[in-house]
């Protein structure tokens, strides 16, 4: 252990001397208050080291304790429906123990190492067991059964295993490795959080992640295992999108790290998230979701830390078997930490001040995402799915952090501010934004949903393109002067965008859509647009289509609930179908 003398301070930056036997990344404790850090860089026997905690009154002189020890997770039942700080401090204890504003230098597990947890074991004595293999599991809610692992580096015989209640921290199981010597293992394992967790092998994604987002199944869809960004402007929803992303997403966990966000946002979410039920099971949303806040007041080095612990969780849920999704919000925070604790170190700057490894750490974050098969003798599949939000400074995406998150991630659901004053939510543009998982998914909605999806989507990319390309031509000659055929093209882009694209993420139903239920609506859209062509072929006025009364039903079926949408989807067109005989009817009787 390790033990020097501060000689430097520089807010959350100090540096201590007589380091010489401390390692890189090690934790300290700094002070008489014994607050947290970790060295992050060292010279000679020098360490400079961030401080997890404010440092107002540390001085000159005073101790620095080094425990030996990367900065690490705990890892065992008890992580669901918590909320966390950056460092894995549970922040409901704290409030217990310190009142509403959190006292430095408190002192607390990460996990509760009192309570009791039933253990029910699936391996046998004697079994021949390696890393990963399940020992037993534990109900930890109502939706999550935890998977109890040997831990990485343990092989060998099972001698002995204990069914019934125990701590995190007591015994449930032996293994014999093959020198003879017996290993304890307890339901608790700790994690350097800078460390990936192995895995044997990695997979290609190949099906969606369905958010019940139709701009995002429909248009810009991402794979279980994938990478997205969400960069946009102040006030163009990247939480909200994050938020709806986090309560719908058809994944197993959930792991939301608020990343320098404003304390009421993350109110918001702790509000929200137990009130909520989960679409498929109709349990709290909170019973598969691990919370980590670490808002925009609390210490700048910790924020750094908070999206390695929350992906070190995720990692842990991913190696079980489980589909997780995590969500940063957002990672521009995080780079401002980044950049903060560079120049402190006076190191040397890159584009706009951000240090030349941001590429380089962005990349280490989003890699541990993927499809995996998971350690063990099961060959067992885990997905882990990373979407991080980026809040470039005045909407530029040629700011570093969104560019080099681009290099990185294969989906971008551009936000664009003209959209969100015009109030169209989810302000996603159709005309920047991308998915490279366009092909797998395809395959898997032509499969899954109707042989026709792949068709439906790229008839509707057409048309909005279409309809940017129109509306230049607006802007200079007026819409009177556009052709019949060029109207309806108008026409139905707005209804695409309107009718479709468009989604109230505060109404009951509008907020959640299946893939089934989306298919149906876009299919509506695209056949009324396909009769109109017809009928305007066959002479029929553009006027007399534009004000069908089917068109209302087609605006109001993203109201309709899911289990009455075929039949409502089956009346529209009988509807539709009728009133375009009607209308020819007419045209026909007009020409004789």
């Amino acid at each position: 252990m390790s033990q020097g003398k501060i000689v430097k301070v520089s807010g959350p930056l100090i540096v201590a001397e007589g380091m010489r036997d401390a390692n890189m990344f090690d934790v300290v404790r700094v002070g008489r208050e014994k607050l947290i850090g970790e060295i992050i860089e060292m010279r000679g026997d020098k360490a400079s080291i961030q401080v997890y905690e404010e440092t107002s009154g540390i001085g000159k002189g005073d101790e620095v304790v080094s425990t030996g020890a990367p900065l690490s997770v705990e890892l065992a039942p008890g992580l669901l429906q918590n909320i966390f700080d950056g460092i894995q401090r549970p922040l409901e204890v704290l409030k217990a123990k310190t009142g509403s504003n959190i006292t430095r230098g408190v002192d607390v597990t990460s996990l509760d190492h009192e309570k009791k947890w039933e253990f029910v074991p699936t391996a046998k004595v004697g079994d021949h067991l390696v890393a990963g293999d399940i020992l037993g599991t534990v109900q930890e809610t109502v939706l999550i059964s935890q998977k109890i692992m040997v831990p990485f580096g343990v092989e060998g015989e099972l001698v002995s295993i204990e069914a019934g209640e125990h701590t995190i921290v007591e015994p449930v199981a032996k293994i014999k490795k093959a020198d003879g010597s017996e290993v304890e293992v307890q339901m608790l394992q700790r994690w350097p959080v800078r460390r990936q967790r192995p895995t044997k092998e990695k997979l290609a994604p190949d099906a969606p992640m369905i958010t019940g987002q139709r701009v995002i199944d429909t248009i810009f869809p991402i794979a279980r295992g994938g990478t997205a960004a969400v960069p946009g402007p102040f006030g163009s929803g990247k939480t909200v999108v994050q938020h709806q992303l986090a309560k719908w997403s058809d994944v197993d966990i959930v792991v939301y790290i608020g990343c320098g966000e404003r304390g009421n946002e993350m109110t918001d979410v702790l509000l929200e998230f137990p009130e909520l039920k989960d679409p498929k099971s109709g349990q709290s949303l909170m019973c598969r979701t691990v919370l980590i806040a670490n808002t925009s007041d609390m210490p700048v080095a910790a924020r750094e830390a908070s999206i390695y612990t929350g992906i070190t969780i995720a990692e842990y849920f991913r190696d079980m078997g489980y589909s997780v999704a995590i969500m940063a919000d957002s990672t521009s925070r995080w780079a401002e930490a980044l950049r903060e604790m560079s120049g402190r170190l006076e190191e040397m700057p890159g584009e706009e001040g951000y240090p030349a490894y941001l590429t380089s750490r962005l990349a280490q974050f989003y890699e541990r995402a993927g499809k995996v098969v998971c350690l063990g003798q099961d060959d067992r599949q885990g997905t882990l799915t990373a979407i991080g939000a980026v809040s470039p400074a005045g909407g530029d995406n040629s700011d570093p952090v969104v560019q080099a998150t681009l290099r990185i991630v294969k989906v971008f659901w551009g936000l664009n501010s003209d959209l969100a004053y015009k109030r169209h939510f989810p302000a996603i543009s159709w005309l920047d934004s991308y998915s490279l998982y366009l092909d797998v998914v395809g395959e898997w909605m032509n499969k899954n949903v109707d042989e026709s999806w792949t068709n439906f989507h790229e008839e509707t990319m057409k048309l909005l393109q279409e309809e940017a390309e129109l509306e230049e031509i607006v802007k200079l000659v007026g819409y009177d002067s556009l052709s019949a055929p060029d109207r309806l093209t108008l026409e139905a882009s707005r209804s695409i965008r309107e009718d479709y694209l468009q989604q109230n993420a505060f109404d009951e139903v509008d907020t959640y859509t299946s893939l089934r239920k989306g298919f149906l609506m876009l299919k509506l859209v695209l056949l009324f647009y396909q009769k109109s062509k017809e009928a305007l072929e066959g002479g029929a006025g553009i006027n007399d289509i534009f004000t069908m009364e089917v068109r209302e039903r087609i605006a109001r079926a993203k109201y309709i609930h899911e289990g009455e949408f075929e039949q409502y989807y089956s009346d529209t067109v009988a509807e539709m179908d009728s009133s375009f005989g009607e209308l020819m009817s007419k045209e026909e009787a007009s020409a004789e």
